[in-house]
Order: structure tokens, then C-alpha cells, then sequence
């Protein structure tokens, strides 16, 4: 069959890194450290996609905003003190060659900043696969289209030639609010009634079966 989409642009954390429990305790150990209540784990985990400033004005709404960034820079002392530990999903850097070597042209839309999201690419060796990545300090972040929308313009594809592929909700209105369809994954940080919520085109509970459905119907 021929490919459907032309264009996969897969969100980072909790959909290729598994990486969702680090940030929500670095989100709780940064609230700590100022002297503020952290967050339970499903609020923690209800913010991570979005820009850092937004998702930790959203996890803790009681900080006022002049305190925002000392909150993120708490967050970066704990997350970047662990970074380098995480790993890929299992299947992940298979099913990236998989749609490679099937002529789809592969990219990443993520709530990291450059800075992060390079790192993360050197880490894990996965910088060669993506055509072209875009973060949330370079555009606008999830849910607005912004990302993929700039991606789609680099990369020279239409909205109905591109798919989107996320754990969170905010990876689904994004794929919606640009015009193109989304697939869900289970795995990482949104629990799956919310994600069924955001009408995906399907849903994957684990890597191995995103690579089963995209190898029948991308």
C-alpha cells in the first residue's frame, strides 16, 4: 500500500524517552526546595509537554509568577542531575529505522527547550533520524499548532500528509489544531481516558503496537 503520511513528528518525552516519572520528581523536589507544596503526581504529570514556565505555573497556580523562575531553576538543578540516565522506550530506535528505511520523513515537536532536547538527541544517539525538530523556547508551545505547522512549512508537507504522534493531550489538540491527525500512546504521561477524550485517529499502549498499526496504515 501506498504511504498515508508523508511526514510522522513524534512528540519526545514519554512518547520516545521514557522520561515522565523524572520530571514529575523534579517538578515535587523543585516545589520543596522553595518552600511551596508539590504537586500530586497525576497534577505533575497532567503539565509535562508544555513549555517549562507554563507547565510549572499550571502544576503550582498558587506561586506567584516574579517566583516562576526560581521554580525552573530548582526544576533544572533535578532534572539535568538525571538526564543523562534516561533511556529510550524499548522498540524505539527499531521502529525509527523501521519508518526511515519505509521513506517517511521523521521530526520531533517537544515541550523541551533546544538546549534540552540537543542534549537528549546526544545522549541517546538519535539526532540523525529527525529531518528537523522544533521546542517550546523557539516557538509557540502545545497545544498550539505552531510547531508542527512550522515543521510541515521547513519540511514541505500538508497537514493531510503529516501525522502526529503523543502521550498527552496537549500532543493531540496540537496535531488537531494544525490540521493533521494524531495517534496516542498509553505509556508515558496522560492516562488513557483523557487521551481517548482528545478523538486520536487510534491509540498504542505500548512501542510494539504503534509499530504494528503505523506499519498498517502510515
Amino acid at each position: 500500500m501506498p504511504a498515508q503520511f508523508d511526514l510522522i513528528v513524534f512528540d519526545w518525552d514519554g512518547t520516545l524517552l521514557d522520561s515522565a516519572a523524572a520530571i514529575v520528581r523534579s517538578i515535587q523536589n523543585a516545589c520543596i526546595d522553595i518552600g511551596v507544596t508539590p504537586p500530586d503526581d497525576a497534577t505533575a504529570r497532567s503539565v509535562i509537554g508544555l513549555g517549562l514556565l507554563d507547565a510549572l505555573a499550571r502544576a503550582v497556580p498558587e506561586l506567584p509568577v516574579a517566583r516562576h523562575q526560581e521554580l525552573a531553576c530548582r526544576y533544572r538543578y533535578h532534572y539535568l542531575a538525571r538526564d543523562h540516565e534516561l533511556t529510550l522506550f524499548e522498540g524505539v530506535a527499531a521502529l525509527l529505522d523501521e519508518l526511515s528505511g519505509r521513506g517517511h520523513m521523521l521530526a520531533v515537536a517537544t515541550g523541551k527547550s533546544r538546549a534540552g532536547l540537543d542534549r537528549a538527541l546526544g545522549h541517546t544517539g538519535l539526532a540523525p533520524r529527525f529531518a528537523a525538530t522544533r521546542c517550546a523556547d523557539e516557538s509557540v508551545s502545545k497545544p498550539a499548532p505552531d510547531m508542527v505547522l512550522e515543521l510541515m512549512e521547513q519540511l514541505g508537507h500538508e497537514p493531510t500528509r503529516t501525522l502526529v504522534i503523543g502521550d498527552t493531550t496537549h500532543d493531540l489538540l496540537m496535531a488537531r489544531n494544525a490540521g493533521c491527525q494524531a495517534v496516542a500512546v498509553s505509556y508515558g504521561a496522560h492516562p488513557v481516558h483523557e487521551l481517548l477524550a482528545a478523538s486520536p485517529r487510534a491509540h498504542a499502549a505500548s512501542v510494539a503496537e504503534l509499530s504494528a498499526w503505523l506499519k498498517c496504515n502510515a
